[in-house]
């Protein structure tokens, strides 16, 4: 049984986190999951471990995924199976789009500048080397995403809540994002 939206009875929250590399996608998922006791689950650290089982870089990684959609669809099925147990939150460059009927869907941005800086801190590579994995990444990941499944990832329209990081403190876009998932639980 469902209710209205589409959204089965007694599920639990779900909530998916999507945005750019560098955005603090995973920061805010896992905040948001520790906050409201929810699962946490992300295609990020899927893909990383994937292309670490594999012996290769994320690059390479994301030439592979080009010629091969199985492993893309590999994490969508994850996707959209632990959409439907409830109680999570979904770290995924898709979640949004491939998540079935969640309710809150959140997008992150931030400038290019701020999200290198970042991505090279957490990697502990040059800023360089950052700039060029993350850019072939997100061109593999639009033209993948395009092709496969029809999906222009830069088309934000889908989501609830579109937020720049940049703007805040970790602890004050936390703060925000709480805020968001208080008042629509306080509406449901």
């Amino acid at each position: 049984m469902t209710i209205s939206e589409g959204k089965p009875l007694n599920r639990g929250l779900v909530i998916t986190v999507s945005g750019v590399h560098g955005s603090g996608r995973s920061t805010h998922a896992k905040i948001l999951a520790e906050t409201f006791d929810l699962r946490y689950v992300s295609s990020g650290t899927i893909f990383r471990q994937m292309a670490e089982e594999r012996g290769i870089t994320i690059k390479d990684m994301s030439k592979l995924t080009e010629e091969n959609p199985d492993f893309d669809k590999l994490i969508d099925e994850r996707t959209r199976a632990e959409t439907e147990k409830g109680g999570v939150v979904i770290d995924a460059t898709l979640s949004g789009w491939i998540a079935q009927a969640p309710d809150i869907r959140i997008f992150f941005t931030t400038p290019i500048e701020a999200r290198i800086r970042r991505i090279a801190l957490r990697e502990g590579i040059s800023p360089k080397v950052a700039r060029e994995e993350t850019l072939v990444r997100e061109t593999s990941e639009r033209e993948r995403f395009m092709n496969y499944y029809g999906i222009d990832i830069t088309d934000l329209s889908i989501y609830d809540v579109v937020l720049n990081t940049e703007l805040f403190e970790v602890a004050g876009t936390a703060r925000i994002l709480k805020r968001i998932v208080e008042e629509y639980c306080a509406g449901r």
